[in-house]
């Protein structure tokens, strides 16, 4: 979900992620190939579809030691290792994902939001950021024939930059919700307090 909504990624490019192509030291993502599934069931490793989808993208600080964790609990040793593998040690297949979609978002009390949505997600987060258009395309991989010189000239220094800026707004909606865990916590304790000092709650207790 992280990779997926702060680096744009489509879901056949993050199956097709190896150990390889995750660059923590310079937090970078490199998306160099994409699984698709095919009619008949079958999968089929591919490049992206355009030149545009042969990139790399910069990966917001605050997320890295969540990818950190999962690569050394979860993804499969050596280079070659693929980055997500099913429960069973098989790459995960889309409709099968989809069902424990569904029931995470049922469990969060989300309705109506679909996988992809995390990649526009990632769009609209990253261009409330200030990145110009230019840029966004360049990170998301968008290619289409009106887009072709947007894409090309996009400069590559700023997407650092966009990376460290959406680090910035994980960064504050953490530090909200610890606060607000905080001031929960606080006013439980301060409720229990409230109950253990009552004047003579003890007194009339052992008298009955």
């Amino acid at each position: 979900m992280l990779i997926a909504g702060f680096l744009s990624l489509r879901w056949g490019e993050l199956i097709g992620l190896h150990r390889r192509d995750v660059d923590l030291d310079h937090g970078a993502v490199r998306v160099r190939r994409a699984v698709a599934e095919l009619n008949n069931g079958q999968r089929e490793i591919k490049a992206p579809k355009s030149a545009a989808g042969k990139r790399t993208v910069s990966i917001p600080a605050a997320i890295i030691p969540d990818i950190r964790d999962h690569l050394k609990r979860y993804a499969e040793p050596g280079a070659d290792g693929r980055v997500f593998v099913g429960a069973k040690g098989a790459t995960p297949r889309r409709n099968h994902f989809n069902r424990l979609w569904r029931k995470a978002c049922e469990d969060a009390g989300i309705k109506g939001l679909h996988f992809h949505d995390l990649r526009h997600t990632g769009n609209t987060l990253a261009a409330s950021t200030g990145a110009s258009t230019r840029e966004l395309m360049s990170r998301m991989g968008h290619s289409t024939a009106r887009a072709a010189l947007i894409y090309q000239h996009a400069s590559a220094d700023r997407d650092p930059l966009i990376a460290d800026a959406l680090s910035g707004l994980v960064d504050k909606a953490r530090k909200k919700i610890r606060k607000a865990k905080e001031e929960a916590r606080s006013k439980v304790e301060g409720a229990r307090g409230g109950l253990n000092t009552v004047p003579g709650n003890d007194q009339d207790q052992a008298e009955e």
